[in-house]
C-alpha cells in the first residue's frame, strides 16, 4: 500500500497520494519546487490538495513562545516560499483518520486493514450493519468485506471459517452480541489496473479529424467476472464472500435444532 513518497512532488501531488506524505515530506517537497517559475501562480491548488489531508495554519506571530504554542498541538513549522520575494511561516499536522466520518474515497487506500478495523470498532460497537451505506461504499472500494455471526464458542473452531479467512490474509473484528460474536473481516483489495486496448491508437489516429465524431470509450475488462459458464465459478466460494452475506455454519455442526437458530434474532 505504501508507494514511494520521493517520487511526489507539488506538480504531482494529488487528493490521494497527499495521504502519503508526513509533515516533513510537505516542506521537503515544496523546498524543491521553490525554483518552479509556475509556484506562485498554482500556489492556491497546492494549498487546497494539502489542506484535505493536513490542518495548515499560517504563523502570524513569528516568536520563540508562539512556535512552542503550535508544537505542543504536535505541528510541526517551518517556511514555505510564496513567491520570488516571500516566506511564509506555516504550521503543518496531518489530520488523524479516528472516526468513519474521517474515511473518503481519497485516504481509503492509504490505511491498513488493521486501521479500517480499529476506526470501524470505535463507531459504538453497532458492528458492519451500524454503518451507512455512503460509508460502506467508500470502505469496499478499497477493502475486500465480509461478515459473519455466531456463538462465541463457535467462530474459533478449528477449519472453520475464522481460520480460513485468518490463514487467505484478511484482519479481523470480533464485535460481542451477546451470546453471539459478530466477526468483521477486512483485506485490501488489489488496484485495478487499466487495460489498454489494442484499438487505443487507431482511436487516437481517428480523433485527429478522421472519425465520426464520437467520444472515445472506456471499456471494462470485467468479461472473467461475469461469464456464468466459466469453469472456475463456485456458488460455495461466491456465497462465503459475498459481504451481505451473514454467515452460519450448518445446525448438525453447531449441534442445534432448527428452532434454536432462530434465536439469533433475541440477541
Amino acid at each position: 500500500m505504501t508507494k514511494d513518497k520521493r517520487s511526489i512532488t507539488l506538480k504531482t501531488l494529488t487528493k490521494s497520494n497527499v495521504w502519503e506524505l508526513q509533515e516533513n515530506d510537505i516542506f521537503r517537497i515544496w523546498e524543491a519546487a521553490e525554483k518552479d517559475a509556475d509556484l506562485p501562480d498554482n500556489l492556491t491548488r497546492y494549498l487546497t490538495i494539502l489542506r484535505t489531508a493536513f490542518d495548515i495554519e499560517e504563523v502570524k506571530l513569528d516568536r520563540p513562545e508562539i512556535i512552542k504554542k503550535y508544537e505542543a498541538r504536535g505541528m510541526s513549522v517551518g517556511m514555505l516560499k510564496l513567491d520570488e520575494t516571500s516566506r511564509m511561516k506555516y504550521a503543518i499536522k496531518k489530520r488523524p483518520i479516528l472516526r468513519v466520518t474521517d474515511l473518503t474515497y481519497e485516504n481509503i487506500r492509504h490505511i491498513s486493514a488493521a486501521k479500517l478495523l480499529e476506526v470501524i470498532d470505535r463507531n459504538f460497537g453497532g458492528g458492519w450493519d451500524s454503518l451507512s451505506q455512503s460509508i460502506k461504499d467508500i470502505i469496499e472500494s478499497g477493502f475486500d468485506i465480509s461478515t459473519t455471526t455466531l456463538p462465541k464458542d463457535r467462530l474459533n473452531k478449528k477449519g472453520g471459517l475464522y481460520e480460513k479467512k485468518i490463514e487467505d490474509g484478511f484482519e479481523v473484528l470480533q464485535i460481542p452480541k451477546g451470546l453471539w460474536v459478530e466477526a468483521i473481516f477486512a483485506k485490501v483489495k488489489p488496484e485495478t489496473v487499466k487495460l489498454k486496448s489494442a484499438f487505443d491508437d487507431e482511436s487516437s489516429s481517428l480523433s485527429d479529424g478522421e472519425g465520426d465524431g464520437e467520444e472515445d470509450v472506456d471499456i471494462k475488462d470485467d468479461y472473467y467476472q461475469n461469464d456464468p459458464d466459466d469453469e472456475d465459478y463456485d456458488d460455495d466460494q461466491l456465497t462465503e464472500e459475498s459481504y451481505r452475506t451473514t454467515y452460519e455454519e450448518s445446525p448438525e455442526e453447531l449441534g442445534l435444532e432448527a428452532s434454536e437458530m432462530g434465536e439469533e434474532d433475541d440477541y
